[in-house]
């Protein structure tokens, strides 16, 4: 698997897990975000950060983004995933 397939796995399934929240806990914390270090699959220590945004259109929705990044000053790699959570 290469970098940026291990990246974009990683964010798909922070994705997951960002949108395993109920509609009305998803909305009670939007809009917010985090970021946290963690680990690839292969070991090396990458950011994750996931945002909760108030999405335009339809109103009244939620865009959920994660991004895996490696860390600053290491290497040029990212992967990012987004959902639309509606009520």
């Amino acid at each position: 698997m290469t970098t940026d397939d291990e990246l974009a796995v990683m964010a798909r399934e922070e994705l997951e897990a960002a949108c395993a929240l109920t509609f009305e806990e998803i909305r009670r914390i939007t809009p917010w975000g985090d970021s946290f270090l963690g680990f690839a699959p292969s070991g090396r220590e990458v950011e994750i950060e996931r945002r909760y945004l108030w999405a335009h259109d339809p109103e009244g929705a939620v865009m959920v983004e994660v991004e895996v990044r490696c860390l600053p000053g290491r290497e040029r790699c990212g992967a990012e995933a987004r959902a639309l959570v509606t009520p």
